[in-house]
């Protein structure tokens, strides 16, 4: 294990750079291992008062406002990269050929060629890069994997799961990056990429094909807007309006490559359903169902024991995570979204420190899995393309433990 102390950056000041931010403030803070001494040394972002409020909340050193001050910087050795996915290539490729290790936000990339590429250079790069699969690190969702993989469940037989969210709702609220891009860079990569590396982490198996898939435009333009526009937030706009080029709606079927399917649907114009993450697993031995808005807890089915239906698990110190982890570690204190990055930031770090697998939180996606994600979120617009017919899924690497 390294005893070198770790220089940290995050390049995007936003709602999700905020939250690896934090991740990195909090992650030496959990679990008994040691990591060597961490420093939060930069928050970069184009818009500079973001950048510099983000860099004073957290606690970083300082503030910059390029992603190339950050690459050249020789006190910075580790970089999360949470900007727009038409920067990832070019910025992670800048990063790794400069030493750094990287953390790159989720969907890996805007485009396949882009992503095979990226995974290219973390292939023939000397440091570490990884993906933030973040809803993995969810003690329930590890859990209820835990009792797939042990056989406690039974072979999975169905999978079926929502992701709801309404920040699209308005139809004046500003248009964005989120909005540009091919059938399929909308709701479907954006929060469909969770919920389909969700479904095949509880199964354990990654899909095979798709097919039913259709893609949706609801509101077909949004209002240009006067200033910067800041993750999922509003803003001043103007009367000229642009047409929105993605999916605001969609959903999909699929079959595993171990057996079972699955039936998911994910949405960006879901009136009253914030942040909406539900999924329930069917196996031959029982069942499994979790609602991200309660994330302090599942429920579980088993025929042998819970023959009046489902009863709710409260989660605690014998569930992933938990035990360390949390700085109140008793059951039922409550856990949420916030903690997966911070489990995440200290995988990362672990990982980075040479701290063994054996001892460390298991460890962040490879960029393969990300490729992996891209090429079932393209097979979901490919089925739709054919009107809901059968598209394969390219195999790429096995789901990680």
């Amino acid at each position: 294990m390294s005893t070198t102390d770790i220089g940290v950056a995050v390049i995007g000041a936003g709602m999700a750079g905020k939250a690896h931010a934090a991740g990195y403030r909090t992650a030496p803070t959990v679990y008994e291992s040691t990591l060597p001494p961490v420093r939060l040394v930069s928050i970069a972002d184009a818009y500079a008062p973001l950048a510099e409020s983000t860099a004073r909340r957290f606690g970083f050193e300082r503030f910059d406002t390029s992603w190339q001050a950050v690459a050249e910087a020789d006190d910075i050795d580790v970089v999360s990269v949470v900007v727009a996915n038409a920067l990832h290539r070019e910025i992670v490729e800048a990063l790794l050929a400069a030493g750094k290790h990287v953390l790159c936000e989720k969907p890996l990339s805007d485009t396949l060629p882009d992503a095979r590429a990226m995974v290219a250079a973390a292939d023939a790069a000397s440091t570490v890069a990884r993906i933030g699969l973040t809803y993995r690190r969810s003690p329930a969702v590890a859990h209820i994997r835990d009792l797939v993989q042990s056989g406690r469940l039974g072979r999975v037989l169905n999978v079926s799961g929502h992701y709801w969210t309404d920040y699209g709702c308005n139809p004046d609220s500003p248009i964005g990056w989120r909005y540009k891009g091919p059938n399929g860079s909308g709701a479907l990569a954006d929060v469909g990429s969770h919920l389909t590396y969700l479904a095949e982490f509880v199964a354990g198996s990654e899909f095979a094909s798709v097919r039913g898939g259709t893609l949706s435009t609801v509101i077909p333009t949004r209002p240009k807007p006067l200033g910067a526009v800041v993750g999922h937030e509003g803003g001043a706009v103007s009367a000229e309006r642009e047409d929105v080029e993605n999916d605001d709606v969609a959903a999909f079927s699929g079959e595993f490559a171990g057996g079972g399917t699955a039936t998911l649907q994910v949405s960006r114009v879901a009136a009253g359903h914030a942040n909406t993450l539900v999924f329930e697993v069917f196996g031959e031995k029982g069942s499994a169902r979790f609602d991200f808005r309660h994330p302090g807890q599942f429920e579980l089915f088993l025929p042998e024991a819970d023959d009046a239906g489902y009863r709710t698990v409260t989660l605690g110190p014998t569930h992933p995570y938990w035990r360390g982890g949390l700085a109140m570690d008793a059951p039922g204190v409550g856990v949420g979204q916030n903690e997966g990055f911070v489990f995440q930031a200290r995988a990362f770090l672990e990982e980075v420190a040479g701290i063994p697998e054996s001892a460390s939180l298991p460890r962040n996606a490879g960029f393969d899995e990300g490729l992996h994600n891209m090429l079932l979120i393209d097979a979901v617009a490919r089925s739709a393309a054919l009107g809901g017919g059968s598209a394969p899924v390219p195999a790429t690497a096995p789901v990680a433990v």
